[in-house]
């Protein structure tokens, strides 16, 4: 049943809100929802990561100035539409994307400008600490990034007390906690799903591995203390109330879930936190994200991931790099040729017009294949991205085939990763849509079938995404009944009665992306080729 606009308005005056905020990597969202579990509020900040000295990074100015615009906005939003101001919530939780590098001293200085999941500077700290562990350790992650810095002898080595992700270092603010969710912990440094923790085995190997180099700490004095799914993460002190409301209305207090990681809140989002499900979150970056039914039989494949779900269940994540930021790139082209012909573009209406001219394409997008890696792409091999379009001599170069092209290239590399997850003989029962590049109906979600040859459903919260994700799991922790777990609140709670949209594969389109990924894997060795040339 639908609330009315009077019991939005009891709920929001009575606190019975939960709140999420994600830091995504191109937008800063927070969503409000009611005791139903329903989005009532949504406010959203837009900003873009910098290279800076080398590095992808965003300053600690933008990290918490964007903070506070995301929730003005959602503030605003609850004015404009109920007429009452946003003065308490019920349960808040932060999330943002995952890995990356904050390191921090003693007295909470940050050490050296954020690091990023997008950096791919940490190859040869992830190809050692993989034969280490004999555990696939990705670039990404942060113990990579440490362990780097160790390995260029960088001074701010020696003064690191503690070190987190973006939702860890934002929610240390917000409560004063150094804490993690066990599923943003995952992306950090490998962990025990039977014990919940970090693996005490892997640790010992790492504090051996960094004393030998003339390093003092060790690893599990410098970690964020893990937490899952329905715990209390801490309260949101006087200050961290200023920090999120300026303006002095929020008031103090209210419990915080674990913060976590963008990976988590998809999981959630889209209730693919069971054994067989799977969920595949799609912006700048794009990973999938499969629930395991048993241990994979080599944990060493570089193509594949071991996180966890909020929950601390092992998860295989394939994870790529890029996705949507080259069709946003040529989307925004063509609208500046139609406003440079004269015509009143909006640009959302483009995108959709685009989108829908992708089905009327060649299955095969007509022989065009484009290598949309705007930055490294470590699943393909890539170092550093050349963004490139190919055609062969009798290519259909068609607006329909160039549309249909940068969709599919979009999950190229998510793709190609998820062949070793075939060849692991992964089962897949149900995959989730969700991110901005499935508001169009149909087209992202029927190529992406096609791409993964699984069925892929998208809900109709699709859109609001893991922001979303996080305000259910602060709900969660608030009303959760006793020995009620995260899946029974989903399924009973949230999902029961969602309405969601299901495509399965279509042999055609199967095909057709069979044939354009073998097209687009021929056209990665270019890719390669233009790295050795402007290298």
């Amino acid at each position: 049943m639908v609330m009315t606009n009077e019991q939005i308005i009891a709920d929001i005056e009575s606190g019975a809100t939960a709140l999420g905020i994600e830091y995504g990597s191109t937008r800063i969202k927070a969503v409000l929802v009611g005791s139903d579990n329903e989005p009532i509020a949504i406010g959203a900040f837009d900003w873009e990561n910098s290279l800076v000295d080398g590095y992808w990074t965003y300053s600690e100015e933008e990290i918490f100035a964007g903070l506070a615009a995301a929730y003005a906005a959602l503030k605003a939003d609850v004015a404009e539409k109920y007429g009452v101001t946003l003065k308490k919530v019920g349960a808040l939780g932060i999330s943002a994307m995952m890995h990356g590098y904050l390191p921090f001293d003693a007295e909470g200085n940050l050490l050296v400008p954020f690091r990023t999941w997008r950096n791919t500077t940490t190859t040869q700290a992830a190809r050692e600490l993989s034969e280490l562990f004999a555990f696939h350790t990705p670039e990404r992650w942060s113990v990579s990034h440490i362990y780097q810095a160790v390995l260029n002898g960088e001074e701010h080595v020696a003064s690191i007390d503690f070190f987190t992700t973006l939702a860890g270092f934002a929610h240390w603010r917000l409560t004063g906690e150094k804490v993690l969710s066990i599923g943003d912990a995952s992306g950090m440094f490998p962990i025990d799903s039977e014990t919940r923790d970090y693996d005490a085995a892997m640790i010992a190997k790492f504090d051996e591995l960094v004393a030998s180099k003339g390093v003092a700490w060790k690893v599990e004095d410098l970690l964020p203390k893990i937490l899952v799914a329905g715990e209390c993460a801490g309260h949101l002190t006087a200050e961290g109330a200023r920090l999120l409301d300026p303006a002095g209305d929020l008031e103090p207090d209210c419990p915080l879930c674990p913060p976590e990681g963008d990976a988590g809140t998809g999981m959630i989002a889209t209730n693919s936190i069971a054994p067989r499900t799977g969920n595949v979150s799609a912006g700048t970056s794009v990973f999938s994200m499969i629930v395991l039914e048993h241990a994979l039989k080599d944990a060493t494949v570089p193509e594949i991931d071991l996180v966890t779900t909020p929950v601390g269940d092992p998860v295989a994540m394939v994870h790529c790099n890029n996705c949507t930021s080259d069709i946003n790139g040529w989307v925004n082209l063509l609208c500046e040729f139609a406003e440079l012909m004269g015509a009143d573009v909006n640009k959302g209406e483009a995108f959709t017009k685009l989108f829908t001219a992708a089905l009327d394409g060649d299955k095969d997008a007509g022989g065009l294949v484009s290598i949309p890696f705007i930055s490294g792409e470590t699943v393909m091999g890539v170092q550093t991205g050349y963004p490139m379009v190919l055609r062969g001599q009798n290519s259909t170069f068609t607006i329909a085939n160039f549309m249909r092209m940068n969709i599919m290239a979009a999950f190229g590399a998510l793709a190609a990763g998820n062949e070793a997850l075939r060849a692991e003989d992964v089962k897949i029962d149900k995959l989730y849509g969700h991110g901005g590049i499935f508001k169009t109906p149909v087209v992202a979600q029927s190529l992406l079938a096609a791409a993964l040859e699984a069925p892929v459903t998208v809900m109709s919260t699709a859109g609001e995404g893991g922001a979303w994700g996080q305000a259910v799991a602060a709900a969660y922790m608030a009303r959760r009944e006793e020995g009620e777990s995260l899946a029974d609140f989903l399924n009973g709670k949230v999902f029961a009665d969602m309405e969601g949209a299901t495509i399965e594969p279509d042999p055609a389109d199967v095909e057709g992306y069979r044939s354009f990924l073998a097209s687009f894997k021929q056209a990665n060795e270019a890719e390669k080729a233009a790295e050795r040339a402007f290298a």
